[in-house]
């Protein structure tokens, strides 16, 4: 079985349905059998390297609410995420340009390391202030899940990896994703965004019955 997941690393809901899915995964029977795969999605292209201001500021602007009421989004995201286990810490997180970070996990699945990559990227955007645009900070992140900070930033620096991350934007465009997280389970089975742990434990259950 193949389940294709589409996510971008700061995108707060995508961690949470990461976390779920995980745990319904674990409970699976033939979870053996379950081949996983991260898809890139960019929920801003455009946006610059590192945003010079904070997440709650940045929000504020997007969605053309208050600062009180942006603070108020990531209390509740932050709660919910803390109900799987994560601890976020959104007043302190550095948004940015999330492209790099794309490569980065292609490279990193290159080597049989994207699940390791791919949750240790997530855990310093959400938890410890990892600016995710910043390459140095990518590339010594990078040690700590077994590929050496020098071959990432060369890696970088070129332009590896970009038709992997545009192929799987291509692929969201035509399946019809608009938002993340996105589950596609065999190139059939569509899930949207961070259900519960039983849609996706049934979900896998169907297709293992298909």
């Amino acid at each position: 079985m193949q389940v294709e997941i589409w996510s971008d690393v700061i995108c707060p809901w995508c961690y949470i349905g990461k976390r779920r899915f995980e745990m319904a995964l674990a409970n699976f029977e033939h979870k053996e059998s379950v081949k996983v795969i991260w898809r890139s999605f960019e929920l801003d292209p455009k946006s610059p390297q590192q945003y010079p201001v904070t997440l709650e500021e940045m929000l504020s602007r997007k969605y053309n609410v208050s600062m009180q009421e942006a603070a108020a989004m990531n209390a509740r995201v932050s709660g919910l995420a803390q109900e799987v286990g994560l601890n976020y810490q959104l007043s302190k997180a550095r948004p940015g340009n999330t492209f790099d970070a794309h490569r980065l996990l292609h490279f990193a699945t290159s080597r049989q390391l994207g699940d390791k990559a791919t949750e240790r990227i997530m855990q310093a955007y959400f938890s410890e202030s990892l600016a995710i645009g910043d390459r140095a900070a990518l590339a010594k992140l990078a040690a700590e899940f077994g590929i050496d900070e020098s071959e990432v930033l060369a890696m970088l620096e070129s332009d590896a990896y970009t038709s992997e991350v545009r192929a799987d934007e291509a692929s969201a465009v035509k399946y019809g994703i608009s938002g993340v997280p996105f589950f596609v389970i065999n190139e059939k089975v569509g899930i949207s965004g961070a259900q519960p742990v039983e849609t996706f434990a049934q979900a896998l259950k169907q297709a293992a019955a298909a």
